[in-house]
């Protein structure tokens, strides 16, 4: 197993690298970037997220403009919208974000600084980038891992409930209750949740914003903890409800294909009963798919399931830290995200090859190529 896992954590440097470059690739060829976005701040045209964020680009083109000296009669550029601006001005602003330097050059710097997990700071906010992802990191740590543990704890019980009793009473509302959930988009339930119970026009029971009250600070321990749960109930429920239904079917055919097979008949041929063939013989087997998933729900969760609820909910996480930062053009934001997820999912799939082992210990990564 040693040498299966060196052999994964090696593969790991040629599949980041390949992210990391393709990502970087079409960053190259995508229009705008942040000296525009600066451009756009000394014209007055910008209008997307950069003009939102106190402390953001309006004050970094400010200040520009200020080391700049004024303007001038308009000269060619190969930047949209700067005719008028010194040239001087737009070379400080090429070094000042590093343009200067050939891509292959900055991509270079950006691997270095990264294997160092030096992500450097972000364009237009006077703050590193590791402090803008602790700062958010919390709220979308709350809503990834509360929701995917929920899920796992209400799917695996049901879709087990589901396969014995497959074709009953049960199995058949419990179905169309889940294929509806599944239907409906979480951000719509999201809004619907608001409008029920939210104060929107019935009942004013669950918070709207953030994770906790405005007098947390004051609260006693245990009242902090129910403050905390309180508020993410309405968010957890609205990103769970498309996830219950998915793990639930999963978990029910998953079982369903291992009841039918003759080991099953075997068993209760020795005599075991109903509880020993399902949990000492079936559910080794019918639960390595779904560990199979959890990687993926969970980084879909914690990442890219959030941004919606998190907008909804007025929760400053990462899901709308990168969203923004994409629009802005903030590269170091965008891709420290996109190194740190990618990571993180690498290391999740491997953690969930480790658990197959545990579960089942005839599976043998030893004797398999990565």
């Amino acid at each position: 197993m040693t040498a299966y896992i060196v052999r994964r954590v090696l593969f790991m440097i040629p599949t980041l690298l390949g992210i990391m470059l393709v990502s970087f690739v079409v960053v190259q060829f995508a229009p705008g970037g942040p000296v525009e976005r600066v451009i756009a701040q000394l014209s007055g045209s910008d209008t997307g997220a950069t003009s939102r964020i106190s402390g953001g680009g309006g004050d970094f083109a400010n200040r520009g403009l200020a080391q700049s000296g004024a303007q001038i009669d308009a000269v060619s550029s190969k930047y949209r919208g700067a005719q008028g601006l010194d040239p001087e001005f737009i070379k400080k602003l090429e070094a000042q974000f590093g343009f200067d330097k050939p891509a292959y050059e900055r991509f270079g710097i950006m691997l270095w600084n990264y294997a160092r997990f030096d992500f450097g700071k972000s364009y237009f906010r006077d703050v590193s980038v590791l402090q803008l992802i602790k700062e958010k990191l919390p709220v979308s740590m709350s809503l990834g891992i509360w929701m995917t543990l929920l899920t796992y704890l209400i799917s695996i019980p049901l879709g087990i409930k589901k396969a014995v009793d497959d074709g009953s009473a049960f199995d058949t509302w419990t179905s169309g209750i889940i294929i509806i959930g599944y239907a409906i988009p979480g951000f719509l339930f999201a809004i619907l949740l608001i409008i029920l119970f939210a104060g929107g026009s019935f009942f004013d029971i669950f918070p709207l914003r953030g994770l906790t009250s405005d007098n947390w600070s004051a609260l006693p321990w245990w009242h902090k903890i129910l403050d905390y749960f309180w508020h993410l109930v309405l968010p957890i429920t609205s990103m769970a409800i498309s996830a219950f239904a998915t793990m639930t079917l999963l978990t029910k055919n998953s079982f369903l294909e291992e009841i039918r097979k003759q080991y099953v008949l075997t068993a209760r041929a020795k005599g075991c009963n109903r509880t020993q063939v399902l949990y000492g013989h079936i559910f080794r087997n019918a639960m390595l798919i779904v560990i199979a998933g959890f990687p993926s729900a969970f980084i879909g969760a914690f990442f890219g399931g959030s941004l919606l609820i998190e907008t909804i909910f007025s929760l400053d996480g990462l899901g709308l830290l990168s969203f923004e930062s994409v629009l802005n053009r903030d590269y170091p934001v965008v891709f420290a995200n996109l190194y740190i997820f990618s990571l993180m999912g690498l290391v999740i799939n491997l953690i969930s090859d480790l658990t197959y082992t545990w579960i089942d210990p005839r599976i043998d990564f030893e004797t398999r190529e990565v």
